[in-house]
């Protein structure tokens, strides 16, 4: 009884519409187990370039270098170095067009930045609503398989004059293993959305800090530049 009830048995004797649910489950829970190794290694990756910038950035490199060096780099480069970028390009082409407001500078470098930032994070979130919808929709798709399994095998009951445990315990069984497959599916879904939707918040927030840290020193910049043509200027 033990080797008629057998996991591989169960599969293999299960009706046609269950074994489709059953394979639909495994396909989509090795498709969403490629996606969390995938965005597991691009988190790390990302956490690691804005880590190995912001050393730099900090390291007292003149902010032309970094930017001669990220318009270099720009493929290899990470979220936190290109939202640099962007906000450094827009804020020399305003200064080529001979504007000299300190606040249409900032305003058009913080716009800038804004928006390199939105590119990032919605790079950064790919893929994290296939695991939401895996994690919401698989165990009811197992579930379906479920409900569908019983009723088939009651209605194979139905001609039998006697039903007994034993005539009506593998059918059921069969059933019970769409569910189980859902679960399997959608467990592992749902915890690797919440890690990963903890850490895109915390890059979020560390992306959103550099973006005001950037603006005041473009800030200070602007207001010692103004201090200094104004000391020129009485000079003369």
């Amino acid at each position: 009884m033990s080797q008629d009830l057998s996991i591989l048995q169960l599969v293999l004797g299960a009706s046609l519409v269950v074994q489709l649910v059953m394979a639909l489950l495994v396909v989509v829970s090795i498709t969403s187990w490629a996606a969390i190794f995938r965005k597991l290694f691009a988190l790390g990756r990302v956490k690691s370039l804005n880590d190995e910038f912001e050393r730099e950035f900090w390291s007292g490199t003149s902010l032309n270098d970094l930017f001669a060096a990220a318009a270099q780099n720009a493929k290899l480069a990470g979220p936190m170095e290109r939202i640099f970028a962007s906000g450094m390009r827009e804020y020399q082409k305003l200064r080529e067009r001979r504007i000299s407001d300190a606040g249409t500078l900032l305003d058009g470098a913080r716009r800038a930045m804004r928006a390199s930032y939105q590119r990032e994070l919605d790079a950064i979130e790919s893929n994290l609503s296939f695991l939401a919808s895996v994690g919401s929709v698989s165990p009811y798709v197992g579930l379906f398989g479920t409900v569908w399994g019983i009723m088939h095998a009651f209605t194979g009951l139905a001609s039998l004059q006697q039903v007994t445990l034993a005539t009506v315990a593998p059918g059921i069984a069969e059933a019970l293993v769409a569910t189980a497959i859902g679960l399997f599916a959608a467990i592992p879904a749902v915890v690797a959305y919440n890690r990963f939707a903890r850490d895109i918040d915390r890059v979020a927030i560390k992306l959103e800090t550099f973006i005001e840290e950037f603006s005041n020193i473009l800030q200070r910049n602007l207001g010692a530049q103004a201090v200094h043509q104004a000391t020129t200027a009485s000079g003369h």
